[in-house]
């Protein structure tokens, strides 16, 4: 659940009826949603809430041109799961992301970033202020997720252009999920 950006929902995710794509490495597949049903094997339970779009913190880019830069799914899974590797791994922000849900984080992200991308997926998690309510986080903690999303970008080979336009519609975020 990143902890600066937060940005899949980690916390509290209604449950859902999914439909894997292909799996990569050891890490849950991507999904696109069906219903609201059913959750992901290994999730944890969470409330019901309100599913809506607008819960991804922003609104994807239009056409297929920023979903290709990122090498489309198989791409945004390897960013996805090396940014919350890298936060994983970081003693500045690793106490925040251990005690989530793990499957539930990645694939929130996955559908996230998939969502805003243009990728046609649809984001399943909560709103960002209320996946980061109560989290305390800092203007150091979102800093820090971003540079982990910014090494895993690079490392996915993506474009600094694609890069800097991704970011900039992840930047607001930062306004609903730093609290201090």
């Amino acid at each position: 659940m990143i902890k600066g950006l937060m940005l899949a929902g980690a916390v509290a995710l209604a449950p859902l009826a999914v439909v894997a794509a292909p799996a990569s490495g050891d890490h849950p597949p991507p999904f696109k949603i069906e219903h609201p049903s059913t959750q992901y094997p290994g999730e944890e339970e969470v409330d019901a809430y309100k599913h809506d779009p607008a819960n991804a913190g922003t609104t994807p880019f239009e056409g297929d041109r920023m979903w290709k830069a990122f090498h489309e799914q198989a791409g945004v899974d390897h960013v996805v799961d090396e940014t919350v590797d890298l936060s994983l791994a970081d003693p500045r922000i690793s106490d925040i992301f251990k005690s989530h849900d793990m499957v539930r984080l990645r694939r929130t992200l996955k559908e996230q970033f998939c969502y805003i991308l243009g990728g046609g997926c649809a984001y399943s998690g909560r709103d960002m202020k209320a996946v980061h309510k109560d989290m305390g986080l800092q203007n150091a903690d979102f800093n820090a997720l971003v540079e982990h999303l910014q090494i895993a970008m690079d490392h996915e080979k993506i474009g600094f252009r694609d890069q800097n336009r991704f970011l900039a519609k992840l930047a607001p975020m930062q306004r609903t999920t730093v609290e201090r």
